[in-house]
């Protein structure tokens, strides 16, 4: 799909300085290289925004006459770009063909007290008193708070399920009623020990595994997984919001219906 050249027309590099910032970028140690991944001609006339760079993605956000994407899970991660081949080669190619920009950023959109995955969810779920929580590697990426009152933990489930659109997994080992809450999108399990020490109600994050079980069993912790995809939607949408707030540009959330 040809670019619209009636469009408004916002340069590359002002956009991506404005990202750089407001996400702070900079402060945060990740595998993830955050920020500009790959460049285009230098023009942006729509963005498009998902959660993870993939190919159908890239295609989706091509055919809505995109110049840039914007990704939570970006290309280039530690070494993963060493080699241009195969997949790489693919993903990359496509990208320069359809003159499509990349801008990711990973461990700064779970964190940030705005914009990020994990206040937007605590601000969905109506939490009250949010305070950044759960460690990870000397940086808080998480938030904990309170529920407006006590609910029951089953109903707290089916909230859960709502906002992040997404059926939940449960480990019901702790109390019936819950208001304590603690939030980290994704791949959290590890986290969950920090849930147990802050003594909450009940934590949130993506996936599960056997040592969160494990935990969780044995601190009597209620815990809900909601989907790694289904908890991470909302950073890049809430970025979406601001770009188009701030410059005027067309954005569009590409959800690519994941289940996991």
């Amino acid at each position: 799909m040809a670019k619209d050249a009636t469009r408004s027309l916002m340069q590359l590099d002002k956009l991506v300085s404005f990202l750089d910032r407001e996400l702070a970028i900079a402060k945060f140690k990740d595998d993830s290289h955050n920020g500009l991944q790959v460049a285009n001609s230098g023009r942006v006339t729509k963005v498009c925004v998902g959660v993870d760079a993939t190919l159908p993605f890239f295609e989706k956000a091509a055919a809505c006459g995109a110049d840039l994407a914007i990704c939570h899970h970006g290309l280039s991660w530690s070494d993963s770009l060493k080699r241009i081949t195969g997949l790489n080669y693919r993903l990359l190619s496509f990208l320069l063909k359809h003159d499509l920009a990349l801008w990711a950023c990973h461990l700064p959109l779970d964190a940030h007290p705005q914009l990020g995955n994990n206040a937007c969810l605590a601000r969905a779920l109506g939490l009250r008193a949010c305070r950044p929580a759960f460690d990870y590697h000397g940086q808080m990426i998480g938030v904990c708070g309170a529920l407006p009152q006590p609910v029951l933990f089953t109903v707290f489930q089916k909230l859960v399920a709502r906002v992040v659109g997404n059926e939940v997994r449960v480990l019901d080992f702790g109390r019936r009623t819950v208001r304590t809450v603690g939030i980290v999108s994704g791949g959290g399990a590890s986290q969950i020990d920090q849930a147990a020490e802050l003594g909450l109600d009940v934590y949130v994050t993506g996936e599960s595994n056997l040592y969160a079980y494990n935990l969780a069993r044995q601190e009597d912790l209620n815990a809900v997984f909601a989907g790694h995809y289904a908890t991470e939607k909302c950073g890049v949408q809430a970025v979406g919001r601001l770009l188009r707030r701030r410059f005027g540009l067309p954005v569009e959330f590409v959800d690519m219906g994941i289940v996991y």
